[in-house]
C-alpha cells in the first residue's frame, strides 16, 4: 500500500490520499500517489519531450547552451521543489506543475504564439495556457480509456489558475482574459470538471509560478549575456543583478567572465527564492490556513514576493526586456518565424490534404471554427525544427533562419 505522507506535510499543503479526483475514475496504484502519477504522466507525454526542440528566445540551431522549454522547465522544477520542502508543502504536485506550464507553447516562443493568435483570431484566438488544458485533456491520446492524461483536480486547477483566479464571484473573465473573456477550452473543461475558477490556486500551484518567474528571469540574463546581447557591466545599475555582480567582483576580481555570470546569476536566483520564503512565511502567519482548502479562500496569494522583490523583477524584466527581447538581432530572428507559422498555417487552412490524415479525420474544413482548431492543435505542437522543415517541404524556400 502507498504510506501516505500527509503527516509529515505542512496542514495547508494539498494531500495527495483527499484528492478531488480525476474527471475519469481510476484506482489508486501504490506505491505512487496521484501526484506522483500526474508528474510520471507528464514526464511521459509526447508533449513534454517536444519542450526538447521548443525555444524560448532563441531559435533552436543558434547553439546547445541557451535554454529551450525542456531545460527551462526542468529548473523550473528544481526552483520550485526547493520551496516546496522547506515549506512543508506536496513536492510532486508542486513538481508536476512545473514541468507541466509550458506544454501549451507554440514553437519560436511568444513571437510564435502572438503570430498563431492573431491567426486564430476569427476562430477564437490562441492562448497557451488554455492549450496547455486542451493537450492534458484532450490531444495527448496514449491511454486505451480515455483522451488526455487524465490528471488529478489538483493538477489541472494549478495549470489553469497558477497566476489566480481567472473569474470573479459573479462569474465575469478578470485578469488576463478581463478583455477577451475565458478561452473556450477552459470553459468547456470546467463545465465537465468545476475547477473553482474564481478561488486562488494551491500553494503548490503559487509556487511553481514564481519559480517559473525565478527561472525565466535568472536565466534569460545568462542567455543573453552568454550571446553577446549585453554585457556583464550593464547588470550594475540593475537592482538585485547589480547587487549581486557587486558581491562577485568583491569576492573574486580577476575571475573570468564566464564564472562571473555564473556566480551572479546563482546570486540572483538565491535572493529571489529567499525572499519567496520570507514573504510567504509572513503571509501564512497572518492568514493562518489551517487547510488547504482554507488557503484557497483567502482572497490573495500566500507564495509571493515581497513589494521591494517584485519592484526588483520588475526593473530586471524592463532591463531584459529593452537589451534582449528588443534586440534587433532577436527581433530579427522572431520576423522570420511569424512567417514560417504564417505561412504553415495559411496553407493548411487552404488545402486539408496538407495536414496529416489523423489531423484531418473528422474535422472537415467546411467546418472552418472547428477545423481552425485542428489546424492551430497542429501548428502549436510543433518544434522549431519540425516547423521549419514543413515550410521548407511546402515552400522549397530553404532555411530561414542563416
Amino acid at each position: 500500500m502507498y504510506l501516505s505522507m500527509a503527516r509529515t506535510l505542512a496542514p495547508f499543503a494539498a494531500q495527495a490520499d483527499h484528492s478531488r479526483g480525476r474527471l475519469y475514475p481510476e484506482a489508486v496504484a501504490p506505491p505512487r500517489s496521484a501526484f506522483e502519477r500526474d508528474r510520471d504522466r507528464i514526464i511521459h507525454s509526447a508533449a513534454f519531450r517536444r519542450l526538447k526542440h521548443k525555444t524560448q528566445v532563441f531559435v533552436y540551431h543558434e547553439g546547445d547552451h541557451f535554454r529551450t522549454r525542456l531545460t527551462h522547465s526542468l529548473e523550473v522544477a528544481q526552483i520550485a521543489r526547493s520551496i516546496a520542502r522547506v515549506m512543508g508543502l506536496d513536492e510532486d504536485l508542486t513538481e508536476a506543475l512545473a514541468l507541466a506550464h509550458d506544454l501549451g507553447h507554440t514553437p519560436f516562443g511568444h513571437a510564435g504564439e502572438r503570430e498563431l493568435d492573431r491567426l486564430m483570431q476569427p476562430f477564437g484566438g490562441f492562448d497557451h495556457n488554455a492549450q496547455s488544458l486542451r493537450i492534458v485533456t484532450k490531444l495527448e491520446r496514449r491511454y486505451a480509456e480515455f483522451d488526455g492524461l487524465n490528471l488529478t483536480w489538483e493538477t489541472l486547477e494549478g495549470l489553469v489558475k497558477h497566476n489566480g483566479p481567472l473569474i470573479d464571484r459573479d462569474g465575469n473573465a478578470i485578469g488576463h482574459y478581463r478583455e477577451r473573456g475565458l478561452p473556450a477550452a477552459i470553459i468547456e473543461y470546467n463545465e465537465a470538471h468545476d475547477l473553482d475558477l474564481a478561488h486562488y490556486a494551491s500553494a503548490e500551484a503559487q509556487t511553481a509560478a514564481l519559480a517559473d518567474d525565478i527561472a525565466y528571469n535568472a536565466h534569460d540574463m545568462d542567455d543573453g549575456l552568454r550571446a553577446g546581447l549585453f554585457e556583464i557591466i550593464d547588470l550594475g545599475d540593475i537592482p538585485l543583478a547589480g547587487t549581486a555582480l557587486a558581491e562577485v567582483l568583491k569576492k573574486y576580481p580577476g575571475l573570468d567572465r564566464s564564472r562571473t555570470i555564473h556566480e551572479t546569476v546563482r546570486r540572483v536566483i538565491s535572493a529571489m527564492v529567499g525572499d519567496v520564503l520570507a514573504e510567504s512565511r509572513r503571509r501564512l502567519k497572518q492568514g493562518a490556513p489551517a487547510t488547504a482548502a482554507a488557503l484557497r479562500q483567502l482572497g490573495r496569494p500566500v507564495v509571493s514576493f515581497s513589494a521591494q522583490m517584485t519592484e526588483n523583477n520588475r526593473v530586471l524584466q524592463a532591463f531584459l526586456s529593452r537589451s534582449m527581447y528588443r534586440h534587433p538581432r532577436v527581433l530579427e530572428i522572431m520576423e522570420r518565424a511569424q512567417r514560417v507559422v504564417r505561412d504553415l498555417f495559411q496553407a493548411y487552412m487552404s488545402d486539408a490534404n496538407l495536414l496529416p490524415e489523423d489531423w484531418r479525420e473528422g474535422t472537415p474544413i467546411a467546418d472552418q471554427p472547428r477545423y481552425a482548431r485542428a489546424v492551430c492543435d497542429f501548428l502549436a505542437g510543433m518544434t522549431d525544427r519540425y516547423a521549419l522543415d514543413q515550410h521548407k517541404r511546402l515552400f522549397d524556400l530553404g532555411p530561414l533562419f542563416r
